[in-house]
């Protein structure tokens, strides 16, 4: 006698003794109940009709090659037979798929995707206004006088409100055209830069509170930008979020050329960069266990929590009472690799 086989799929739940099918329980024929079964499977959980025959199963060694059955007692078995064809309807189980993908869309969805957005423009609008603000104030230096040393902006503005030396002005008109476009261009993204960081400023309070009052709006939009997501950010550990910004001193370390990173962007909190750099692992290390937690709090909807900036300004206390640690520990030396193919690496 061949083993029994539980098996599912989307049109139902079947009991097979060989090809033989011994029990059959189809799918509920409405689309919802077929997404909420898609649902169930897809979280690793049974389905009605699964736990209807295992109720019947009494002490019987079924076999299945579906691994959620595993924990309800049914041998795992990959070359036990799947459920048998149905000429079903195609366009219910078409619809019910979809349906459970754009729930499963809408459930996956993270508003803060429009501050990471925001976060990554402003460094290329710093890129692209330093490349611009060079060439602006290298050629406003050719004829005008006292651009030496000023700022792009302020050499775009003297490009746009002052009068070149005389003799010393493009000939052209056209080259007199396109060094004002430039400067006006330089002008545009300074102030978009303006509006984008005030957007940001303005989100992170109402988006990630939590990391707002620890962090400050930068600083916490930087953070969220830099793991891809609150979402994500709120399922690193502390360890993780202590040297977010430091993944290439961290892949030098893990090739034995460079010490253990000790801290990534929180490096730009007031706290750590005006730390003794003996203190700088220790504060890095507390503000990211304090980080970790405001993150999971802004992920679940919580209100702001005062006291873990409180606990952080008395571990910070603590640690500055402590002093600086002695000098053989305050030394950063390389290490190894950590293992000998880190040599071929």
């Amino acid at each position: 006698m061949a083993p029994k086989t539980l098996a599912t799929a989307w049109h139902g739940s079947y009991l097979l003794e060989g090809s033989r099918v011994l029990r059959e329980l189809p799918a509920p024929p409405t689309v919802d109940g077929l997404v909420e079964r898609m649902a169930r499977r897809a979280a690793g959980t049974t389905t009605p009709e699964e736990e209807q025959l295992l109720a019947e199963r009494a002490g019987e060694t079924w076999r299945t090659r579906d691994r959620r059955l595993v924990r309800d007692g049914v041998l795992y078995d990959p070359t036990a037979p799947g459920a048998p064809e149905r000429d079903a309807d195609r366009e219910r189980h078409r619809e019910a798929m979809l349906t459970q993908a754009t729930r499963a869309l809408a459930d996956a969805w993270d508003p803060s995707v429009h501050v990471e957005e925001a976060v990554r423009s402003l460094r290329d609008l710093d890129r692209a206004s330093n490349l611009l603000g060079e060439r602006v104030a290298s050629w406003a230096s050719r004829d005008l006088a006292d651009v030496e040393g000023e700022s792009p902006v302020a050499a775009a503005r003297a490009v746009l409100d002052r009068a070149p030396l005389e003799g010393f002005a493009p000939e052209d008109p056209a080259l007199v055209t396109a060094r004002r476009r430039l400067a006006e261009l330089l002008l545009s993204l300074a102030e978009t830069r303006t509006a984008v960081d005030e957007a940001v400023r303005a989100a992170a309070p109402v988006r990630t509170p939590n990391l707002h009052r620890l962090l400050g709006p930068e600083l916490a939009s930087r953070l969220v930008a830099q793991a891809g997501g609150l979402d994500r950010l709120a399922q690193l550990p502390a360890s993780t979020v202590q040297v977010l910004g430091a993944e290439r001193a961290f892949f030098e370390h893990l090739r034995g050329r460079a010490p253990p990173p000790r801290h990534g962007l929180l490096f730009l909190h007031p706290a750590i960069q005006s730390a003794p750099r003996a203190q700088r692992g220790k504060l890095a290390r507390a503000l990211a266990a304090k980080a970790a937690i405001a993150a999971r709090l802004d992920r679940a909807g919580a209100p702001v929590r005062p006291e873990l900036a409180s606990a952080f300004e008395t571990r910070r206390a603590a640690i500055r009472a402590t002093g600086a640690t002695s000098s053989s520990r305050g030394k950063r030396r390389l290490r190894p690799p950590l293992d000998r193919a880190a040599d071929d690496r």
